[in-house]
């Protein structure tokens, strides 16, 4: 027999008592938690979450990129990647989970809590959140997504199409294996799947690298003469889940919204109708097309590709960035973590009495070609390190400086699969470059220039 005098007590539809600093939790029909976006309320008034992003104003790209003070913050990369997007007046974003991106599209949606996206959601995979992507940009609304690895394999399709419906978006891509057996490590394997779709590739090597490439990649992007998505890749947990120290403008304010009626190609809206979706003969199957006519639009697009140069040039200071190279006998190009690693070994290198150059490659495509052609015109041997297995920057600097230079080009040392790369390895490829010793971590096959067998090196530059 219960006590008359022992109070009620109630409980939550789990069966658990309700305390009373834990207020009443309302369920929908299906027994969920009801959430709200309402203000919360504090000391009597209402504190809207939003009012910041209502507040910021809009600045000039020059402004923002080389003006605005900005305070130094020691940050993950997936923060820096949410602090560009909350500067970038980012319009509509989409995400699926996959690691390591998953952290970078978490903080987005903070980010449209917040209201600095307007339109924010997980779409069902990667190939609905790129196929999403596409429909937001044809619509003229700036398009943010990440996604990394296999997420990458499983969306290529409809992002290989981006370029050719000229669809501007910024997507970022956190490099992690792909091949089985699967492994989330660390790997930019998957960058050479995106080299040749006809979209602009940037290679981040660190924090600071994401937070500007980002930003600089819509502006780029949206240039009526280029009217092309952008790809900012970075290497896996080396950068999205390592703190470094990056330099941002206020919160305050943020880039020009997109103006898509500048682009190179009209948006879909009630009078360029969902009939008019394909655009143009190229994308058709019927047999009364012209061969040509898809032929003529590819160059176009690629075309557009090499246009966007002037403005890598005015927004990020070049399509790559030389240290030490004149006099230099030895250079170390490279991309992504790799530059940070040939860094170390450019210190080492010295402590032994050799001087090596350093050529950072940080646009991949537009690839710097000429750029290459004048920097290692006089170099007896470059080193290319790369995090992945087939090498896909040493054969694009081999095709760029092939008689150019008289360079032994040593495609490697590689890592893969997660690996760090010791520095020691870049050390030794140097070294042993320039003294003739034969290499024990780079096979005679992956050593390219004119003073080396040809034929051995006829299987590694098969693929280019």
């Amino acid at each position: 027999m219960s006590n008359p005098l022992e109070p009620e007590v109630k409980t939550n539809p789990q069966g658990d008592p309700i305390t009373s600093v834990e207020p009443e939790q309302k369920t929908n029909p299906q027994g969920d938690p009801i959430t709200s976006a309402a203000p919360i309320k504090v000391s009597g008034g209402s504190k809207d979450l939003q009012e910041a992003a209502k507040k910021q104003r809009v600045v000039t790209p020059e402004y923002m990129f080389f003006e605005a003070p900005r305070k130094r913050e020691f940050i993950t990369g997936s923060e820096a990647a949410k602090e560009a997007v909350r500067r970038s007046n980012v319009d509509f974003s989409v995400a699926y989970p996959i690691t390591p991106q998953s952290e970078t599209m978490q903080l987005i949606g903070v980010l449209y809590g917040e209201g600095y996206v307007k339109e924010y959601y997980r779409g069902e995979e990667e190939y609905g959140v790129m196929s999403a992507i596409a429909g937001g940009s044809r619509a003229g609304v700036r398009c943010f997504t990440a996604t990394a690895g296999p997420g990458t394999l499983r969306g290529i399709e409809p992002i290989a199409s981006w370029p050719g419906h000229r669809l501007p978006a910024v997507a970022m891509f956190t490099c992690r294996v792909v091949n089985a057996p699967l492994a989330i490590q660390p790997d930019n394997i998957e960058i050479s799947y995106l080299l040749n779709c006809g979209m602009i590739v940037f290679h981040a090597e660190n924090q600071q690298d994401l937070f500007d490439f980002i930003m600089k990649g819509f502006i780029i992007g949206e240039k009526n003469d280029v009217t092309l998505p952008v790809g900012v890749a970075c290497d896996g947990f080396f950068v999205t889940h390592a703190r470094n120290y990056v330099d941002m403008q206020e919160k305050g304010i943020k880039l020009p919204p997109r103006q898509a009626w500048k682009g190179a190609v009209p948006v879909l809206d009630a009078e360029n109708p969902p009939a008019r979706l394909s655009r143009d003969a190229p994308v058709q199957k019927s047999n009364f097309m012209a061969y040509n006519i898809h032929a003529v639009w590819q160059q176009e697009v690629w075309a557009a590709v090499e246009r966007s140069r002037r403005y890598i040039e005015q927004y990020m200071g070049g399509l790559c960035t030389p240290e030490n190279v004149e006099g230099a006998e030895a250079l170390i190009v490279a991309s992504g973590s790799a530059a940070a690693q040939s860094r170390e070994a450019i210190r080492l290198c010295k402590d032994q009495g050799v001087t090596v150059g350093f050529i950072k490659i940080r646009s991949l495509r537009p690839f710097p070609t000429k750029e290459l052609r004048q920097l290692c015109a006089k170099a007896k041997l470059i080193v290319v390190p790369e995090f992945n297995y087939v090498g896909w920057l040493a054969k694009d600097v081999a095709a760029a400086i092939y008689g150019y230079s008289d360079a032994k080009i040593v495609a490697g040392p590689h890592v893969y699969g997660g690996m760090s790369m010791p520095v020691e390895m870049i050390v030794d490829e140097v070294i042993g470059g320039l003294t003739g010793k034969r290499s024990i971590a780079v096979p005679d096959s992956a050593i390219m220039g004119r003073d080396v067998n040809q034929a051995e090196v006829a299987h590694f530059m098969q693929n280019i």
